[in-house]
């Protein structure tokens, strides 16, 4: 099992990246799946959209996309993440790039623990978990 962060071409780097896979790490085990392979790759917008268009035949910007690799229980995947688009939303929700950021690796996590977001009701049900582990999270400082 191996939770990784990847850099691809960009200046921003997490501080306290080890703490904060440990720490999702403990929102997979928490909800009753077991960790296994899951790379996070932090990119630009034209790199996402790339990706976006490719695999989703989405031609939007986005924030994160999750690619699901599961085995049952066992959590694999990748989850690509727009340090451009998460710092914009940073700015417009008022909050900390840090939060910003760490609500993504959250949101992705969870989309490979089986939540959605294709309606109202997911997207309000996966944005109270993300609440959640941010409050959880910001305790453990």
């Amino acid at each position: 099992m191996k939770i990784r962060i990847f850099y691809d071409n960009i200046n921003y780097r997490i501080k306290g990246s080890r703490k904060v896979l440990k720490f999702i790490e403990k929102v997979i085990r928490r909800e009753k799946k077991t960790p296994g392979d899951l790379s996070f790759i932090i990119t630009n917008d034209k790199e996402l959209l790339k990706i976006n268009k490719k695999f989703l035949g989405r031609d939007t910007l986005t924030d994160v996309i999750a690619f699901d690799y599961s085995d049952r229980d066992r959590i694999n995947g990748e989850i690509y993440i727009s340090i451009e688009t998460v710092n914009r939303n940073s700015l417009n929700y008022k909050v900390s790039l840090r939060e910003e950021v760490f609500r993504v690796l959250v949101h992705g996590t969870l989309h490979l623990c089986g939540y959605k977001d294709d309606n109202m009701k997911e997207k309000m049900k996966i944005a109270k978990k993300e609440d959640f582990w941010i409050a959880e999270f910001k305790r453990t400082k």
